[in-house]
């Protein structure tokens, strides 16, 4: 998607230790969703993290705006 080798990415990732009392694992188990309110994910996660992506990578602008830190002088003014 941002037009790079494929794989390349992986150089980008550091892999740390687990901290200890840290879980070894994450992992959600969403059975008490699906039995009491007969919710369902509507995606898998591989093509869930394919369109978050996409659409940041299309909304550019507005992820400026957020990393930006404006938006914090923005909350600052309004609730200090």
């Amino acid at each position: 998607m941002l037009g790079r080798e494929e794989g390349s990415s992986e150089k980008l990732i550091t892999y740390v230790t687990d901290r200890a009392g840290h879980d070894l694992r994450y992992a959600i188990d969403s059975s008490k969703l699906k039995n009491e309110l007969g919710w369902e994910p509507s995606l898998q996660f591989e093509e869930g993290i394919e369109k978050t992506v996409k659409w940041y990578l299309d909304n550019k602008e507005w992820m400026d705006r957020v990393t930006s830190g404006d938006y914090q002088e923005y909350y600052k003014k309004i609730y200090n």
